[in-house]
């Protein structure tokens, strides 16, 4: 998960534990492009768009350069960011899903349940 609020991160990832969900998080893009890079075994992410230094979209298109085998890890931007020009650009490049914050956490376990198929 790459956002740049401490809080929601720390708030979210603890959610997410408590429901079986191991998270690895980041503060911009640039960090979490730097997470990737690093691990093998990541089977989603979620993204702001907007973060300092690297935002999401930079950073979903700099993922999605580095994937080699075919398959598409899932992609979640959750936003507070509504613009369709920014929807679309995030579709071509692959975005599974666009939220817009504020968001429900059981709603949000739900999609990532359903795209990960646990």
């Amino acid at each position: 998960m790459v956002d740049d609020s401490q809080t929601f991160r720390d708030s979210l990832s603890v959610f997410f534990y408590e429901h079986g969900i191991q998270c690895s998080t980041a503060e911009n893009g640039e960090l979490g492009l730097e997470v990737w890079n690093n691990n093998t075994d990541i089977d989603l992410v979620i993204a702001d768009h907007n973060m300092p230094i690297m935002s999401g979209i930079e950073m979903v298109s700099k993922i999605r350069a580095t994937e080699t085998d075919g398959k598409k890890v899932p992609i979640f931007m959750l936003t507070a960011e509504s613009s369709s020009s920014l929807k679309e650009s995030a579709k071509e490049l692959g975005v599974t899903a666009w939220i817009v914050k504020p968001v429900a956490n059981d709603a949000l376990l739900k999609a990532v349940r359903k795209v990960l198929g646990i």
